[in-house]
């Protein structure tokens, strides 16, 4: 038995068009924000070297971070992929918030929120992850 991921379009879901609204406005915030964050950090922003240097495991850690967050973005934008962008998303937004909480000492609310919104997309969009 194969346990593999797939994408597929279901015909048994069905959202209402302000679902389908209410979906679309989340992930392109999402993209956005990711887009913006992830971009400062694969451009060399003085904030995110800062903060790279504080957490202490280097900078080749922010270019994977910016790497995963503007791929996820892109990914969030494309409706057959979305849910695995904001699936790759959602680890990497828990570490955020630990990071923030327990070494850089400063809000998690931000990133807090980052990831409630990926978990919703995750959530709507569970249909589109399916075991062989």
């Amino acid at each position: 038995m194969s346990h593999a991921l797939s994408f597929t379009q279901p015909t048994s879901v069905r959202r209402g068009r302000s679902g389908v609204i209410a979906l679309w406005v989340v992930q392109i915030a999402l993209a956005g924000m990711f887009l913006l964050a992830g971009g400062s950090k694969l451009m060399g922003a003085p904030a995110m070297v800062t903060l790279f240097n504080t957490i202490g495991v280097g900078q080749w850690f922010r270019y994977v971070t910016g790497l995963i967050e503007v791929g996820s973005a892109i990914a969030l934008l494309v409706p057959s992929i979305a849910v695995f962008g904001a699936l790759v998303l959602v680890p990497t937004m828990i570490g955020a918030v630990a990071t923030e909480l327990f070494i850089v000492g400063d809000s998690a609310i931000p990133p807090a929120v980052l990831l409630l919104g990926a978990v919703a997309v995750v959530w709507v969009g569970r249909h589109q992850i399916v075991r062989h």
